[in-house]
């Protein structure tokens, strides 16, 4: 696995289960994956011979995040290397244009959209479809990066003044929608798939706090669509692994619950981490069943409801002794810690509840991320 952070890590206990030897290509001797995958040789995802070197010694190829250059990947596959997503289906996670052109052509609901570089291409689009218009970097951004709200033109000048010959920026009409959904499912070389239900992703400062799995009181109709036009979108871009289709949930002009597409993501998402305790197969392993070409595991969900808590690093250097209390406080809780060195707002890890009580579950979830964050103290 090339880039050997936080998926690699949580892929290592599945691939142990499954009597896989995994390897990662980690950014530094102490990344977090180098702290449990015994063969982690070091070396940076856009060193083409690092990651060919770490390629002629594995059976398949796979990525911990979208950001291996495309060059580096084209030239695996011209090696003979077996590379799980292809490039030309991981490009559609890595360039949100491309994303939003291919999808269009799809027929796959989009918000409305254009390519601009200039401040009269702005305004032209403004002036079709209004302010606010949302910016958004084509390639790089993540947790609410890279993108901008802008409800000016005086917003988005600095961001225009920043291009470079021949670049550009998506522009997108701002959605007025009634909350963040994510569908997750997993495809394999031979074209099996699976899909695990439908959730509800809650958005704080751009960054994910919150996941209900599944998304409660979600309309059958749209969840059937939804399972369904996200397996179109993997069939259509040859996806190979794991994919998350990010979705805003809107009304439509006839006042029918309806989505228009956000983001693909082309890994295990942290839309999909409730499944390490709340669904009979974990994305971790299902993505290494995936990209082996392994039968795939049961998607379906093991209790009436899960909640995943993101853990954000705060005021908690040290987080035993948060383990202790929360573990006494609740037997039920599931941490999951990412090895990753705290400090504030980043993802250090997250927690998950399940059972059949969504508003117990809830509080549980949220008191133990704001517990281990510093929020709260008892």
């Amino acid at each position: 696995m090339v880039g050997g952070g936080q998926l690699a890590r949580m892929c290592a206990p599945y691939a142990v289960n499954l009597g896989l030897t995994l390897s990662v290509l980690a950014e530094s001797s102490d990344a977090s994956a180098a702290l449990v995958v015994p063969h982690a040789p070091v070396g940076a995802h856009t060193d083409l011979e690092a990651v060919r070197e770490f390629a002629s010694h594995c059976d398949v190829v796979t990525f911990d995040h979208e950001h291996v250059p495309q060059e580096i990947l084209q030239a695996l596959v011209a090696d003979g290397v077996e590379v799980h997503p292809k490039p030309e289906a991981l490009v559609h996670a890595q360039d949100k244009l491309v994303m939003r052109r291919r999808l269009t052509d799809l027929g796959v609901p989009c918000p409305a959209w254009a390519a601009v570089r200039s401040a009269g291409e702005v305004e032209a689009f403004a002036g079709q479809h209004g302010w606010p218009v949302v910016l958004k970097t084509p390639r790089g951004g993540y947790d609410g990066k890279g993108v901008l709200l802008a409800r000016s033109l005086a917003d988005a000048a600095p961001w225009l003044d920043r291009l470079g010959d021949g670049e550009e920026l998506l522009i997108e009409q701002a959605v007025n929608f009634e909350r963040e959904l994510s569908v997750l499912l997993a495809r394999s070389p031979s074209g099996q798939a699976s899909v695990w239900p439908v959730v509800h992703t809650v958005q704080t400062d751009g960054i994910c706090t919150e996941v209900i799995a599944p998304a409660a009181g979600l309309d059958d109709d749209l969840a059937v669509r939804l399972a369904g036009d996200a397996l179109t979108i993997a069939r259509e871009l040859d996806v190979t692994g794991v994919m998350a289709v990010e979705v805003f949930e809107i009304r439509g002009a006839d006042g029918r619950p309806d989505y228009v597409v956000n983001e693909l993501a082309m890994r295990p998402h942290n839309s999909g981490h409730w499944t390490m305790d709340g669904a009979v197969t974990s994305q971790f392993e299902q993505h290494l069943r995936a990209v082996l070409d392994l039968p795939l595991g049961d998607t379906r969900a093991r209790s009436r409801w899960t909640v995943m808590g993101n853990v954000l690093g705060g005021d908690y250097p040290e987080l035993y002794p948060a383990y202790r209390h929360l573990m006494a406080r609740d037997p039920g809780l599931k941490v999951h810690m990412y090895g990753k060195g705290v400090r504030p707002g980043r993802k250090i890890g997250h927690v998950n509840v399940y059972g059949d009580d969504l508003d117990a579950l809830r509080e549980r979830a949220q008191h133990a991320a704001d517990y281990l964050q510093g929020v709260v103290t008892e």
